[in-house]
């Protein structure tokens, strides 16, 4: 299973989520967020970790232009869209780096969300960053599409399977994983780990 750990803000915290095996790590460029960091920042962070792990940008509601320089002056791989962005926004930045859409839940997910201009499609909780998750059954009507869907939204070690069991494309953590906004928790990081070493899907 892919994991995203997202909202790093610390050096230590990046190299141990990549250690333990994290598929990719999260920098939050957009304004007014508890987590967000510097693009000068990110981009040393960025410079510490190994080849092989994806950096991605997460922005709301910054126009194309905006995003794609701070994608460029944080030296990042993948531009993820948290706001109200409309299409055509994606695509110009799809131009040159793929897009992840991420859309708030406040009921079951719109299986029309899956002809949204961009390479995987995340569904969080109605109040993003804050570790409130919603009924994972409401995911169900995108993940049917066959497109590839990320779930986030207060998943925490303790109910890893019951996401898991839905078998996303991946799955991405932030506060269910921290001490503070922005500052990770080593035991829940190795923890989360070790769950997922541990899971053993149905069959």
């Amino acid at each position: 299973m892919r994991v995203k750990i997202c909202g790093l803000t610390r050096l230590e915290d990046a190299l141990l989520a990549e250690a333990l095996g994290a598929y990719a790590l999260g920098f939050v460029l957009a304004p007014g967020s508890k987590r967000r960091i510097s693009p000068e920042a990110a981009r040393s962070i960025s410079a510490a970790l190994g080849p092989l792990v994806v950096r991605v940008g997460v922005f709301r509601d910054q126009e194309p232009e905006e995003v794609l320089a701070l994608m460029e002056k944080a030296r990042l791989q993948v531009a993820q869209l948290h706001g109200q962005e409309p299409p055509e926004w994606a695509e110009r930045v799809g131009r040159f780096y793929p897009v992840v859409k991420a859309f708030s839940l406040e009921g079951p997910a719109r299986p029309e969300w899956a002809d949204y201009p961009a390479s995987a499609l995340l569904l969080d909780g109605k109040a993003p960053g804050s570790g409130e998750g919603y009924p994972r059954a409401w995911a169900l009507p995108l993940l049917q599409t066959g497109k590839r869907v990320i779930l986030a939204g207060g998943i925490t070690p303790e109910n890893l399977e019951e996401v898991l069991s839905l078998r996303p494309y991946a799955i991405d953590l932030a506060s269910g994983v921290e001490e503070a906004p922005g500052v990770k928790s080593q035991a829940k990081l190795k923890a989360l780990f070790a769950r997922l070493e541990a899971w053993k899907p149905g069959v």
